[in-house]
């Protein structure tokens, strides 16, 4: 049980440490908002996992459940609502973006 809660603690922190290296690296913000809550949930999401099977208890377990829950709840909404933000306020989009859907939308968020 030690060597799988030590790979799983392990692959959390490669995932961590590759969505601080997305959030360094990436051009603009929606793509730094996408690397960081993607990643980095799934990254504490295997850690806890990890974490919680090292103590080997039901009730650190289940506290670990409700946290990796809650994690899958409130991220994508943290990001839309930075999305949403960053749309409303003109950031640009990086120039290596092929697609916009929102284009058309631009001046609609403006006026209301």
């Amino acid at each position: 049980m030690n060597i799988v809660s030590l790979v799983l603690m392990l692959v959390g922190s490669i995932w961590i440490c590759l969505a601080g290296i997305g959030v360094l690296r990436l051009d603009d913000i929606f793509l730094r908002m996408s690397a960081s809550t993607k990643a980095a949930t799934l990254g504490v999401s295997v850690l806890l996992l990890g974490s919680a099977l090292s103590f080997g208890e039901a009730a650190i377990f289940f506290r670990a459940l409700v946290v990796i829950i809650f994690l899958y709840v409130t991220a994508p909404i943290a990001a839309h609502m930075i999305g949403k933000a960053a749309f409303m306020r003109g950031v640009k989009l990086s120039p290596k973006t092929v697609r916009n859907d929102l284009k058309e939308y631009k001046n609609w968020y403006r006026r209301n």
